[in-house]
């Protein structure tokens, strides 16, 4: 049998209980929070005033923090080409009784709304040239980009982990920025982003956990190819208003990074926790292929690290046209 029917008999094994991890992991529409339960209420005699306090406090909040929340932003709202990648891994199909497609509208469905409240709350800050920020996510979502996973579920799901991982801790650390700033319902709006993120994390840490049990070197060979092209961020193509392609990425990193929102050592740390989640210092039965990949896993984040260390970041004040002067 050929790797790539492999590939979809794990799949067809787990999505056997593919309800579970539904249940488990994510959140019906009724019972979590949407968008509107952090905005000002446009029904209310105080929607004015609240808009205005939002407006106030965002002037004490620098261009920096600002081009990092556009770039979450983005980032988030770019939600159809995730989907669009989801859906074409060999095992997921469009038919209704797929229960891989139902995570995967479902997990789209909880996504949505991070750019939907991101978006109205950049809206009422009066910080932002919206109609530079659409054209950028118009931008994202046209270009699309290549994570390096093709259609295989094992490299897709090393990928996932990781980017929910990260996403986790953005938002987490522009909710601490915030919250020192005063800026509490920010805050609040990042931090609870930051909570389906980890949720999600840890549902597409269970499926490569899973997949150990089943098919541990072909796993391992899969983590070990990703980790060794590097994972790709979804902002990678960034850009403005007739602006080339990939060009405003290098910029907006090395914001993110003077920041403190996403750095280097991020990356690195959270390769640490992948190895610790998955265990794979303990995993058996590997060939002598994906014992030499295991090797590389282990030895990874410390090579990473020293690297990291060198690595200078830039006080360039970068001119991007998302922003309004304070």
């Amino acid at each position: 049998m050929s790797l790539k029917n492999i590939r979809k008999e794990v799949m067809l094994s787990l999505e056997k209980n593919i309800d579970l991890f539904v249940d488990k992991f994510l959140i019906s529409a009724e019972k979590i929070w949407q968008p509107t339960d952090f905005l000002p209420n446009s029904q209310k005699d105080t929607f004015i005033a609240e808009v205005e306090e939002i407006r106030e406090l965002s002037k004490d909040l620098d261009d920096d923090f600002w081009v990092v929340l556009v770039g979450d932003t983005i980032t988030e709202e770019a939600l159809p080409t995730y989907e669009s990648w989801l859906l074409d891994i060999d095992g997921i199909h469009q038919n209704p009784d797929n229960g891989w497609a139902k995570w995967v509208r479902t997990w789209t469905a909880e996504e949505n709304r991070h750019g939907d409240v991101l978006n109205k709350y950049l809206y009422l800050s009066g910080r932002v040239n919206m109609r530079e920020v659409e054209i950028s996510t118009q931008h994202l979502i046209t270009d699309g980009f290549d994570l390096g996973t093709s259609s295989d579920p094992y490299k897709s799901f090393v990928y996932t982990s990781f980017q929910e991982l990260a996403t986790y801790i953005s938002h987490n650390n522009v909710a601490k920025i915030a919250r020192k700033k005063g800026h509490k319902a920010l805050a609040k709006m990042s931090r609870i982003i930051a909570g389906d993120e980890m949720r999600h994390h840890q549902a597409y840490s269970k499926f490569v956990k899973e997949i150990f049990k089943i098919d541990p070197s072909e796993m391992m060979l899969a983590f070990q190819q990703m980790m060794q092209y590097k994972i790709i961020m979804p902002a990678m193509h960034l850009r403005e208003s007739f602006g080339a392609k990939g060009d405003v990425f290098g910029d907006f990193s090395a914001v993110a990074q003077r920041v403190g929102v996403y750095t280097g050592f991020d990356y690195v740390d959270i390769l640490r926790k992948l190895n610790t989640i998955w265990e794979i210092d303990k995993i058996t039965n590997l060939t002598p292929e994906a014992e030499k990949a295991r090797d590389y896993l282990m030895n990874l984040p410390d090579r990473m690290y020293r690297i990291t260390e060198r690595i200078v970041i830039p006080n360039t004040k970068f001119d991007f046209k998302w922003l309004l002067p304070a």
